[in-house]
């Protein structure tokens, strides 16, 4: 290490990589409690990571996370309560929805209520699996095997009449649908197991008026802006573990890592450096080094799939490598068309579109890739909202907003047979898979995936066997094994790490029991305050 670089190298006692709302909710803790030696390194030029609202004709508009999940022990719903952001009366809108086939014909209302209300018994059927520990019926893994059984069960009594025809277009529609909730391609990809491990807290989808963004607000005010570092992308963590021996950067062994066997004294460490020994040292991309007692990683899963190899050195142990690998993070795209002026009645809240069958495996994505969009959404007179996901949402991402709004008003045209149905003035893509800092929307549980996975990765990193307190954590919505996918999820995760840094005399292993009971991982987010 040069001198210089050794005097521009900064020292604190915790390092939070992220300033989404794991990092901001592990700062916030730290801060609570006493501790303001802490910086925040954010790849991004700005805060909120997956939370992200803009402004679109004066509406606000949620390009990542778009409600709270529940409200009761929501402790991101009581944030925005107690920060005046959301009313405790949430008066829901009128719900009027309009369900068309490619050739116009609206399905009578009592029919889609029919199929949907059947569709959510199959739904509550899966969790059921988790919940009361079933066996399933042999050669059924995914829950989008259970409910095509349970579908042709079904249906499977009638005899075939367009009837019968369309009530399977409206189940492969809220399947479809299902995809965008979970984060996924496809339902069969999902775990049938684990479906129930996701736990779902009471009291709907919570809108935030002035934007899912105004909760980053309370979650910043007693930040200095000095300790959060933005636009500063982590290349790599140095940690040590039992068994590692020495970590080299270069040619010279860093401040931190002594030789196995050697002595801790000042004469076996770079001599610039300060004499304190730090467990982790952090290189930026833009070269600048960061020393630190302890590290709270909340890279998403979607990152780590792609860089943990490199991000790490040592690299992680196996069976958190592998409980990445199993675990999945799906790709869910939003399209917004803006228009001049309303064109559908003002009594259609959402028109679901009813595609006819299912394209072929082979078929080319290039022309089939529109047919994920299950349904248009009022957001406003003037504001449509598309939801899309897993490969044809990543085939999206590789084209114009151009193209896209093209392809969106034709469908539009063809499913309200109005040929004279305007181009919208903007059109307005995500493309999450192609963020470089999240790859990906949220996790979802692949087939063959558990609960274990989560808790793996959530396993705190000690660099040495004698270590009272890990040298690197993990939070983030992939590291909370009953609320994954969720903000609420990754609050209370980073909340949690920051906690274990701040227990006095923490044991040198955190045991994670793979056993827990549903809100076994809630109860101890709840309980550290």
């Amino acid at each position: 290490m040069s001198e210089n670089a050794a005097k521009s190298a900064k020292y604190c006692k915790v390092l939070i990589v992220g300033a989404g709302a794991a990092g901001l909710s592990s700062a916030n803790h730290l801060l609570k409690n006493g501790c303001t030696d802490f910086l925040i390194l954010e790849a991004r030029n700005r805060i909120g990571g997956r939370i992200v609202s803009i402004d679109i004709d004066s509406q606000k508009v949620e390009l990542g996370a778009n409600w709270i999940h529940g409200v009761l022990g929501n402790p991101i719903f009581e944030l925005a309560m107690a920060s005046g952001l959301v009313s405790i009366i949430n008066i829901p809108k009128p719900h009027k929805i309009v369900a068309a086939t490619e050739d116009g014909k609206q399905v009578p209302i009592g029919i889609l209520h029919e199929i949907y209300e059947a569709y959510v018994t199959f739904l509550r059927r899966c969790e059921e699996y988790f919940l009361c520990q079933y066996i399933p019926p042999p050669d059924i893994h995914s829950v989008g095997e259970h409910i095509n059984l349970e579908q042709e069960l079904y249906l499977g009594e009638m005899p075939e009449s367009p009837e019968k025809r369309v009530k399977r277009l409206i189940f492969n529609c809220l399947l479809k649908r299902e995809t965008c909730i979970t984060g996924c391609d496809t339902m069969n990809e999902i775990d049938l197991l684990e479906l129930g491990s996701y736990t779902e807290l009471q009291g709907g989808n919570i809108v935030l008026p002035a934007g899912y963004s105004s909760i980053l607000g309370p979650l910043t005010e007693h930040l200095a802006p000095e300790q959060i570092i933005k636009a500063c992308p982590v290349r790599t963590i140095h940690w040590r573990r039992k068994g590692s021996g020495s970590s080299t950067v270069g040619n010279l062994t860093t401040v931190e890592e002594d030789n196995e066997g050697d002595s801790d004294d000042s004469d076996k460490t770079v001599t610039e450096a300060p004499t304190r020994n730090f467990n982790v040292k952090i290189e930026s991309e833009a070269g600048e080094i960061f020393y630190a007692d302890h590290v709270i990683c909340t890279i998403p899963l979607g990152v780590l799939k792609d860089k943990a190899d490199s991000i790490f050195s040592p690299s992680l142990p196996t069976y958190k490598r592998e409980s990445i690998d199993r675990l999945l993070f799906g790709t869910v795209d939003k399209i917004f068309l803006e228009y001049d002026r309303p064109f559908l009645n003002s009594s259609i809240s959402e028109v679901m579109l009813l595609w006819n069958d299912e394209p072929s495996s082979t078929a080319s994505l290039k022309d089939v890739w529109f047919k994920k969009i299950y349904s248009f959404a009022k957001v406003t007179e003037t504001l449509l909202l598309g939801w899309i996901s897993g490969r044809e949402a990543e085939f999206m991402e590789t084209l114009s907003h151009d193209e896209v709004a093209e392809k969106c008003t034709e469908i539009l045209r063809k499913f309200l047979q109005d040929p004279f149905v305007p181009k919208p003035k903007r059109c307005i893509c995500t493309s999450w898979k192609n963020q470089p800092f999240c790859r990906g929307s949220y996790t979802a549980m692949a087939v063959g995936a558990s609960q274990d996975d989560i808790e793996n990765i959530a396993q705190p990193l000690y660099s040495d066997p004698h270590q009272p307190k890990p040298s690197v954590l993990f939070a983030g919505e992939h590291t909370h094994a009953n609320f994954y996918s969720t903000v609420h999820g990754a609050y209370l995760s980073g909340r949690t790490a920051a906690q274990i840094i701040l227990t006095p005399d923490s044991p040198q292993e955190i045991v994670m029991e793979s056993d827990s009971t549903d809100l076994s991982a809630w109860i101890q987010g709840i309980s550290l305050d």
